[in-house]
């Protein structure tokens, strides 16, 4: 695999991030080149924002009126994407990941922040990769499937990071 180049932006002040989530970022969006075989250098930006920002970015581009987890902004369609033409990277997308209900689904799937932001990554990188769940519900199962080994693949999967009752922390 090429290079990666991820670049992250915090964007909101609600949620603090914690120390080692934009390496984790990193790391997902490196995990789902290397799954994907994608050969080529690439460059991805991820946002991290508040819900206000996202729920202004739902209804405008995909006329929701209501926040949302994570949106993608593929910028390839079948396979072909612009182009860096400085350093001749592909230019996968945009990531944008609402911190604020990100820390709530954490909360209510009874696993970590860090955890819910790496599947929102992984679930982001393969939507500029090409997939969509919303497609057919054998296109949501082969994402489901792809996500969860690369998380595994990170040691990051579902069975492995859930917290228990003795580890919460209000």
């Amino acid at each position: 695999m090429g290079k990666v180049k991820v670049l992250i932006a915090n964007n909101q002040t609600e949620v603090k991030i914690p120390v080692g989530i934009r390496m984790l970022v990193r790391r997902c969006c490196h995990a789902v080149g290397e799954y994907e075989k994608f050969e080529d250098d690439f460059e991805v930006s991820v946002s991290f924002v508040n819900d206000e920002q996202i729920h202004r970015l739902n209804l405008k581009h995909r006329n929701i009126d209501r926040p949302t987890d994570v949106l993608s902004f593929p910028l390839g369609e079948d396979g072909v994407y612009d182009v860096n033409h400085e350093t001749g990277a592909c230019l996968l997308g945009d990531i944008v990941i609402s911190l604020e209900t990100a820390y709530r689904q954490a909360e209510v799937y009874g696993h970590s922040l860090e955890r819910e932001v790496g599947f929102l990554t992984v679930h982001s990188m393969l939507h500029l990769l090409g997939y969509d769940h919303e497609e057919s519900s054998l296109q949501e199962r082969i994402m489901r499937e792809k996500e969860e080994a690369i998380l595994g693949d990170l040691g990051i999967s579902r069975d492995e990071t859930f917290i228990g009752e003795h580890e919460h922390k209000e």
